[in-house]
């Protein structure tokens, strides 16, 4: 086993990405997308993804990258965790899997750590391996943020209580916002100190692009995805509401469910879609959605960051039906992205949520202006610009251990 001061000089970069995913899929696409990444434009570089989501198993990655499922939890309604392992509960799940995260970490040597979202990881449970990290002092530590994460006010008392801006300040070298300053500013209402601020920097969104032709389109469709689905329903329900009340509408759909939405709610929606006559159809879940975002005339979705940036990525007409609860973070980037001419919004908070709301959504697609037609600078250079801070991180490193 290699340590600080004797790995070799020659070994290909190891980059390790921790995903906590406590239910969704927004973590992993997003982890999974960097990891991509960054192998692509560096042939020698390895990565492996640590993360807690059920459905990992459910995608392919590319090679030289892998990933490593960690016990899962669920997130409850009262906003509580609990455990989805047999005979264990949160705590004792939360130290499994601490555990299993730094020995992961001792083993892999990783030159680089991303880690998305969490600064001290789910329940703290990074904290073990970050302190292992940062005391080797060879690995290079990079926290990063999605475009928004909260309004500041809630976002502000949950990292206090996390201790999260501590932990940014001891253990990351660099701060990654996979968004534009200009757009929105996810760190609103921290009290960031400016050595955290210095270490900032704003990629661009994440472009998505085609793993595999896009199917061939025989006839017009809108993409209509609620994400993971787990708390898509209303949004789902809506669609088939409008389809059903006019008869007229078009043109058809094709629904997504998403890997989480499923039971009696799902089997009402198959009898729903089944009475439409082809005018909807549905599958359960697409590990490469991408091909049907790239085929669609527009898109009917939820305001997830993954989403969001596969109608920027593919230049899609879309309506944005962001969740409200538990956090504001979709209704947030909707909105800003409404305001900017990006897509049209409906949401709860107000009263453009009944049917026909959503057919007037829906047949007002074809005169939207597109993405790229409202804003274009350096909008989805995200992934470009990772690699590019990758390669200086291990650039740095090396000079570093060739002192």
């Amino acid at each position: 086993m290699t340590r600080t001061g004797a790995v070799q000089a020659d070994r290909p970069p190891r980059i390790m990405l921790y995903s906590h995913d406590t239910f969704g899929l927004g973590h992993l696409r997003r982890s999974r997308a960097l990891a991509e990444a960054i192998t692509r434009a560096n042939p020698r570089a390895s990565a492996l993804i640590l993360t807690g989501s059920p459905v990992a198993g459910r995608f392919t990655f590319p090679t030289r990258v892998d990933h490593l499922r960690l016990p899962g939890v669920t997130k409850l309604r009262d906003g509580s965790y609990e455990s989805q392992t047999l005979g264990m509960d949160i705590e004792q799940t939360t130290e499994l899997r601490a555990g299993l995260i730094r020995a992961t970490a001792e083993q892999y040597d990783p030159d680089i750590l991303i880690v998305d979202k969490e600064p001290t990881g789910f329940r703290g449970e990074l904290l073990p391996t970050l302190d292992l990290l940062s005391g080797q002092g060879r690995a290079r530590m990079v926290l990063g943020l999605r475009d928004v994460l909260d309004e500041p006010a809630v976002l502000a008392t949950e990292w206090d209580r996390k201790g999260a801006i501590e932990a940014t300040e001891r253990y990351y070298d660099e701060l990654w916002i996979y968004g534009l300053r200009s757009i929105y500013d996810p760190t609103e209402g921290l009290a960031l100190s400016d050595s955290i601020k210095r270490r900032m920097h704003w990629t661009g969104y994440l472009r998505r692009g085609l793993n595999t032709k896009s199917p061939k389109v025989t006839d017009p469709y809108i993409l209509v995805t609620p994400g993971g689905g787990g708390d898509g329903q209303s949004m789902v329900n809506l669609v088939l509401s409008a389809y059903e009340q006019d008869p007229t509408l078009g043109p058809r759909a094709v629904l997504v469910y998403g890997p989480f939405l499923s039971g009696d709610t799902r089997a009402d929606f198959e009898t729903r879609v089944a009475n439409l006559n082809g005018r909807v159809t549905a599958v359960g879940f697409e590990s490469q959605i991408e091909s049907l975002f790239a085929g669609a005339d527009g898109v009917v979705s939820m305001g997830g960051y993954n989403t969001f940036c596969e109608v920027l990525s593919f230049d899609k007409r879309a309506v944005i039906v962001p969740r409200t609860v538990p956090r504001l973070e979709q209704y947030i980037r909707a909105s800003r992205a409404e305001e900017l001419g990006l897509v049209q919004m409906l949401c709860d908070t107000g009263d453009d949520m009944d049917t026909q709301s959503m057919i007037d959504a829906i047949r007002s697609l074809p005169n939207q202006p597109k993405p790229s037609e409202a804003h274009s600078d350096g909008l989805l250079d995200g992934l470009s610009y990772v690699t590019e801070r990758v390669a200086a991180l291990l650039a740095r490193s090396a000079d570093k251990a060739a002192e």
